[in-house]
């Protein structure tokens, strides 16, 4: 497979799991699935207590900004046309590469409420992925 062709593969699936995650983001605007409550919700996939959830308002800027990331990724491989001087994708990968390598470092070095459900997440879930897509965004945003 030739260098194009894995930046290709590599800029889909990032995008792929960037989309997922906006669209669970969605739902959770509306409801708290998987589980049965938004206490339970609240306490194990976002640590805090069910009063102290973020707005649906909030969730909805998350939703359009992990959008606007996998469009910057795409866009980065060259598989979507991106408006604006051509450095756009390259910085917006990078930007993107750094937001999510911080939260996946501070996620296995201080997640919040250890010894909590969430923090078991953060350490076996939310963080790895943050650091995965991280390397995957460098690796993109530094593709010549």
């Amino acid at each position: 497979m030739g260098e194009v062709a894995l930046v290709t593969v590599l800029a889909l699936l990032t995008a792929l799991v960037l989309a997922a995650v906006g669209a669970l983001h969605v739902v959770w605007m509306f409801s708290p699935w998987p589980l049965r409550s938004r206490e339970e919700f609240a306490r194990r996939v976002v640590g805090v207590e069910g009063d102290r959830l973020p707005p649906p308002a909030l969730t909805a800027v998350v939703v359009v900004l992990l959008g606007v990331a996998a469009y910057l990724v795409l866009g980065r491989a060259g598989l979507l046309p991106v408006p604006g001087p051509a450095w756009l994708p390259v910085v917006g990968t990078a930007g993107l590469a750094a937001v999510l390598l911080l939260r996946g470092v501070r996620g296995l070095v201080s997640s919040p409420g250890k010894g909590t459900e969430f923090a078991r997440l953060d350490l076996r879930v939310y963080s790895p992925l943050c650091l995965a897509l991280a390397a995957a965004a460098g690796s993109l945003a530094a593709w010549a």
